[in-house]
């Protein structure tokens, strides 16, 4: 759990950070809002209370005429004697309390408390109280507690004392203490008025009205602490008023002497009631004072509570829209400050995102060998918009970014100067090759000796192998260097052209079952892959067994098949080598020290030549080299032909005709010409490929005392093909079993420059001697009208011409031309 928050998004923790401390703050705004919001529901409900309570405190004051009332009729039922006293006054207070009740009632609803729905039912059980006072005497000290527990429950039965709703704004106590101050005071006005009837309980009657005052007064005291100064300003009214003077002065007269108050005869008693009720008037207008000013009072503090309740919901209002205005700015801000942090870091995200993917793609550039260097790559540079620490970071990334991108240019000019400079060294020793490669050509024009010829021969071919080398160094460098002045030529010859740049040639067999002609640009790539795979084929196999070459056709396709019978490969290793032949990589990030099959890869892929390696049965491995339609020209012959002209040419026998008297096709073998006059002692291992000399210079074999063009070359157990002219940029052995072309390559024959004659001398009478000096544009003539002859020897004969475009000149860097076993 500890490196649990390490692996939150940086994203998440901003929010962490901010949403936590505005949930605590939404938390304790929600706690003041609904505190708000209840203290205002609260302050509605104890207003609606007080209001009500209103109904409670004019039944307070009914009970408390109706007390007086039943004081009065006992008071006369003792003063008559028992005689019959009116009680109509006595029940008209009845009915209106009967009313009061039946309002209140309807004034509280449903909301009526239990405790006050108990309090009407006991007004209600007066009933009894009251037909006993109609029939007769009852003493005062039996009706008083009646009517004042009666009244002191319903101010009980609203438990305002004990309300939590008016309790927070002292509303209760207030209340409370208004009517009970009240109920006091009307049983301290019923008390006097009873006691100045001078009735037999008159004494009673005092002492109740002293225990009522002091009652009244401490009511009166709590209520002025609740109370504001208008209200207990207000409720002061209460005592001083004229009919309150004259109820004070009947009590202080009660005071001075209580004992006379009691009658003692009915007349006394009579007397002392006429005085009563000439005052009665006062405690009248006093009881309607009370009333009016606690009505007064209640409905002061009903609206205190209604303001209090619209005072509680505007601040909930205030509460709540500070705080949205709040959350509303504080999210803003959030979102500001938010959005500077993480701007800067999203932004330096994908900066180094960037970098990656610029680094990717000069990776993945740098392991495409046939990629151009595009010079360094060019970084955004993060602004730095704030001077903190995310710009400090910013300026870092910004040194880093300047650093990594210097280090890719001097990578780009390293890999750019290394390439440059294999690419000197590739053509520097092409050219040194083809420099060599004339100078071997003049020697061996001018040379007799077979000894010395056969060293010149070494040479040669291993200034061409050199070559060959130097061409695949160009090629890992990434120069592609097209000879543009090479034409068409078939696969044949591009394979013979192959086995003149490798060594141990002798042991290949080529088998040419198409003669698709292949287009110029690719010949030279092409001939080069297929080197490759010879010379690895020869070196990765015994010396005794033998390499086969295919030229066959797939369709449309063309097929070189090379297979040897080695030791081969395992089917890792095989898996491994046939990706790199699909898989654009550089060799200087790939280092291996077989380079053929890199080679063989990289022209692949620039040709879209498939290449594909197998094992061979019974061991070693087999390439198959796929050339596609797009690469081969239009019309060439997709099987090994041999026309009736060429064939005469180059001395082979043509099949008998067929039923329809056409021509048969296919290779038919010439019989072996022998050169003339070779020593003995030069017989010795097959010999080397010799280049056949430049078509477009002919009087430099007359000058060397070359044989004609048609003469081959022999080697043991091998049948030459015949030769005619040849394009340059084909090296041309003839290995067993090769087919015959239609411009097949011209030989070097060992030892045909001897110049011997006699009855042994086969040469005569191939080759009669030539001059040493011939005109070479003459010899050029000549050759086109043998040119022209053998077109017109095809069309009147009716065979199909393969092409043989004219040999451009020869380019330096070029490979050698004819090269031959």
């Amino acid at each position: 759990m500890r490196g649990h928050p390490d692996r939150w998004p940086f994203r998440h923790k901003l929010n962490l950070l901010v949403g936590v401390p505005l949930t605590v703050v939404a938390a304790l705004l929600a706690y003041l809002i609904a505190e708000q919001t209840g203290q205002s529901r609260e302050a509605a409900n104890a207003a609606r209370l007080v209001r009500e309570s209103v109904e409670v405190a004019k039944l307070v004051d009914g009970l408390a005429a109706e007390h007086q009332q039943a004081v009065l009729l006992s008071v006369r039922h003792e003063a008559a004697g028992g005689g019959d006293s009116s009680t109509s006054a006595y029940r008209t207070a009845q009915e209106r309390v009967d009313a009061q009740v039946e309002r209140v009632r309807e004034a509280f609803g449903e909301r009526l408390p239990e405790t006050e729905a108990q309090a009407l039912k006991n007004v209600e059980g007066l009933a009894g109280l009251r037909d006993t006072i109609e029939d007769g005497y009852l003493p005062a000290s039996n009706i008083d507690p009646a009517y004042t527990h009666a009244s002191g429950q319903l101010i009980d039965g609203l438990a305002l004392d004990r309300n939590p709703e008016l309790a927070t704004t002292f509303t209760g106590n207030l209340l409370d203490s208004l009517l009970r101050s009240a109920a006091a005071h009307s049983e301290f006005e019923t008390a006097v008025f009873s006691a100045s009837t001078g009735d037999s309980n008159a004494l009673i009657e005092v002492i109740g009205a002293i225990g009522a005052y002091d009652e009244f007064t401490h009511q009166a005291e709590r209520f002025t602490r609740f109370a504001t100064e208008a209200q207990a300003d207000t409720f002061a009214g209460i005592r001083y008023t004229t009919a309150q003077s004259t109820i004070s002065r009947q009590y202080a007269e009660l005071q001075i002497d209580p004992g006379a108050a009691q009658a003692g005869s009915p007349a006394e008693v009579r007397a002392s009631l006429d005085r009563a009720l000439d005052s009665y008037d006062a405690y009248r207008d006093q009881a309607r004072t009370r009333l009016s000013i606690t009505t007064s009072l209640i409905d002061q503090i009903a609206d205190r509570a209604q303001h209090a309740s619209e005072t509680a919901a505007w601040r909930a209002l205030l509460l709540l829209g500070s705080a949205l205005i709040g959350f509303a700015l504080w999210l803003v801000l959030a979102v500001l400050v938010r959005r500077s942090v993480v701007r800067p870091v999203v932004a330096l995200t994908g900066a180094a995102r960037q970098v990656a993917d610029v680094a990717r793609r000069e990776l993945a550039r740098v392991a495409d060998d046939d990629a151009e260097d595009e010079g360094p790559p060019r970084l955004r540079e993060m602004p730095v918009t704030a001077r903190d620490e995310i710009g400090e970071l910013a300026k870092t990334f910004n040194d880093v970014q300047t650093t990594a991108a210097a280090l890719l240019e001097r990578q780009v000019l390293s890999r750019r100067n290394v390439a440059e400079m294999f690419g000197n060294v590739g053509r520097r020793v092409s050219n040194l090759t083809s420099r060599q490669l004339s100078l071997i050509d003049a020697v061996e024009r001018g040379e007799t000796d077979p000894a010395l010829l056969e060293r010149l021969y070494s040479i040669d071919h291993i200034a061409v192998r050199l070559r060959r080398n130097a061409d695949s160094l160009m090629l890992l460098a990434g120069i592609h260097e097209a000879a543009l002045d090479a034409g068409p030529t078939s696969l044949t010859n591009v394979v013979r052209a192959a086995l003149g740049q490798i060594e141990g040639f002798q042991r290949v067999e080529l088998r040419a079952r198409s003669e698709a002609v292949l287009e110029p640009e690719v010949i030279g790539d092409l001939t080069l892959m297929v080197a490759e795979l010879l010379e690895n084929a020869v070196s990765f196999s015994p010396a005794d067994s033998p390499v086969e070459v295919t030229v066959a056709a797939d369709g449309a396709d063309a097929v070189i098949v090379v297979s040897d019978h080695g030791l081969g490969m395992s089917a890792e290793r095989l898996a491994e080598e046939n990706a790199r032949l699909i898989r654009r990589e550089r060799l200087d990030l790939v280092p291996t020290k077989v380079l053929g099959l890199f080679v063989v890869g990289t022209l692949a892929r620039r040709w879209k030549i498939g290449v594909t390696l197998s094992r061979t049965p019974g061991g070693g491995v087999t390439a198959e080299v796929t050339i596609p339609s797009a690469r081969l020209v239009t019309g060439s012959t997709t099987a090994a032909t041999s026309t009736p002209a060429l064939s005469a040419l180059a001395g082979t026998a043509l099949p008998d005709a067929g039923p329809s008297g056409a021509p048969a096709t296919g290779p038919v073998p010439a019989p072996p010409v022998r050169p003339a006059a070779v020593p003995a002692d030069t017989a010795g291992p097959d010999p080397l490929p010799r280049r056949s000399r430049r078509p477009a210079a002919p009087a430099d074999h007359a000058r060397a005392g070359d044989p004609d063009p048609g003469a081959t070359a022999t080697r043991s157990g091998a049948s030459p093909a015949p030769a005619v002219p040849a394009p340059r940029s084909s090296h041309a052995p003839a290995g067993p079993g090769a087919s015959s072309s239609a411009r097949p390559l011209r030989r070097r024959v060992r030892g045909a420059t001897l110049r011997k004659s006699g009855p042994g001398d086969d040469r005569a009478a191939v080759l009669p001697d030539r001059p040493r000096v011939v005109d070479a544009a003459a010899v050029r003539d000549e050759l086109d009208a043998f040119e022209a002859a053998v077109e017109r020897a095809h069309r009147e004969s009716g065979a199909v011409p393969v092409p043989a475009p004219n040999p451009p000149a020869q380019d330096q860097n070029d490979p050698p031309e004819g090269a031959e076993q």
